[in-house]
């Protein structure tokens, strides 16, 4: 079994939420509800990895992600 983070941001016009993860670049899904989006999380990223493994890539370790907020001045 392994462990990565996603990352969801939440559509304001349509509702639902887009996400992705940042261990495996370009893996991106989406979800009507908090609830949907990581089902789908879940099913993409088992078949990311699961092409991997087919193609005889290495599996991706999450290694150590650091989430920041940054204040930025506006003119």
């Amino acid at each position: 079994m392994r462990r990565y983070t996603v990352v969801l941001v939440p559509d304001p016009d349509d509702g639902g939420y887009t996400l992705t993860v940042p261990a495996l670049p370009g893996l991106i899904t989406q979800g009507d509800s908090l609830e949907e989006a990581l089902t789908m999380a879940r099913e993409a990223i088992a078949f990311h990895l699961e092409c991997l493994v087919e193609e005889g890539e290495t599996i991706p370790d999450e290694g150590e992600i650091v989430v920041e907020h940054v204040e930025v001045a506006v003119a």
